[in-house]
């Protein structure tokens, strides 16, 4: 059996940060986290900066030139987890944006083959609409946004059923607390997001199973002095929320709010475009064009379409601009979005699978490790 042992000045485990530490790795999985100075014997790579759990982004709808749509297949899947896997995230959740009933079928099955045949990387699927608030539509297509049928909430239950993750982001406008609380007994974790929910709707909906909101403050009722919104439920409240940390789609006098506001809970996400671990300057949203210029992927109209944005750069972002800890900023992009879809990732720990990422000491990627192998990042 093949033994590999990382060490390194600080190993982050997902919850805190270790002092010179080492990773035992054999067969792909981690067998022994413990002193450097007693590691066993074996071949031994001594690293600079951080070692920290392979990241998990829990919205990702597209990368290598690909958006996840209704030509979805599981080498197309396979091919964008791979994608994230070089820029740092070695779990995802590949996301589909409103769509056609058709493409929401061909893409949960297939993300079931995905699920059956284990590819590398893959938690599940993120289906990011149909069933949102037409005035808060974002890049979306308004013309594909719809209320949630019957049909449509026996899909989802059932694909529920056959994924090892599945969240879907919804509005209150378009699904009842009843369609909500199905879904979640289903195993689906919901998202509330692209609306004009108020505080009392956003609550109801917390009430009847929805755990989470969808890039918090963009596409959203936001927080007023007499009618607190979406943003004031997950500020005041105990849902989770994923968040763009670019500097452009939240201010960062905002994002550091949110965070003062709720020490846990809030995760990291990259929103990340087909242009992912490419060099397009441009791709197709269903048929509108979007263009890549000066870090932002733009509508025509000026609207951001997703964001040009790596996981390993949100990190950073909160270490070296807002001046957080790198415990802090890494267990958002680790433990807590693992934690919230139940994956069995986002942590260093025996018997855990070897993904790792080595951090510079100035908080840029160096090196991937998924399942104990070494991986070329981007």
């Amino acid at each position: 059996m093949t033994r590999l042992i990382l060490t390194a000045p600080q190993v982050f485990d997902g919850t805190k940060m270790l002092p010179n530490h080492a990773v035992v790795i054999e067969a792909g999985q981690i067998t022994a986290l413990l002193p450097s100075d007693q590691a066993p014997d074996g071949p031994r790579q001594d690293l600079s900066g951080t070692l920290a759990p392979g990241l998990i982004d829990l919205q990702v709808n597209g990368g290598a030139g690909i958006m996840l749509d209704g030509t979805a297949t599981l080498e197309r899947i396979a091919t964008i987890c791979a994608a994230h896997a070089r820029l740092g995230a070695t779990g995802i959740l590949p996301t589909l944006i409103t769509d056609t009933p058709a493409a929401t079928t061909a893409v949960i099955k297939a993300g079931i083959a995905a699920a059956r045949s284990r590819t590398p990387g893959f938690l599940g699927l993120h289906l990011e609409g149909p069933h949102l608030d037409p005035k808060r539509q974002g890049a979306h297509d308004p013309a594909l946004i719809r209320p949630m049928t019957e049909v449509d909430l026996a899909e989802l239950c059932n694909a529920a059923a056959h994924l090892p993750a599945m969240m879907l982001t919804l509005a209150p406008a378009s699904v009842t607390p009843a369609q909500i609380t199905k879904l979640t007994q289903a195993g689906a974790i919901v998202s509330l997001g692209h609306t004009e929910a108020s505080y009392d709707q956003a609550n109801a909906a917390t009430q009847a199973g929805a755990a989470c909101v969808t890039h918090l403050f963009n596409a959203m009722s936001q927080l007023g002095n007499r009618e607190p919104g979406l943003v004031g439920a997950v500020l005041s409240g105990s849902l989770h929320a994923g968040i763009i940390a670019d500097g452009l789609h939240v201010h960062p006098a905002t994002l550091r709010t949110a965070l003062a506001a709720r020490p846990d809970g809030l995760f990291l996400v990259s929103d990340a475009m087909a242009v992912a671990g490419t060099t397009l300057t441009e791709f197709s949203l269903g048929s509108r064009k979007i263009l890549r210029k000066d870090g932002r992927l733009l509508l025509s109209d000026g609207t951001l379409a997703g964001a040009d944005l790596s996981l390993p750069q949100a990190v950073a972002f909160l270490i070296t601009q807002l001046g957080k800890s790198p415990t802090r900023a890494l267990a958002m992009a680790t433990r807590i979005p693992a934690r919230l879809i139940r994956a069995q990732a986002g942590s260093i720990h025996v018997g855990q699978s070897a993904n790792l990422v080595q951090f510079t000491p100035n908080w840029t990627l160096h090196t991937v490790w998924q399942n104990g192998v070494k991986i070329p990042p981007n």
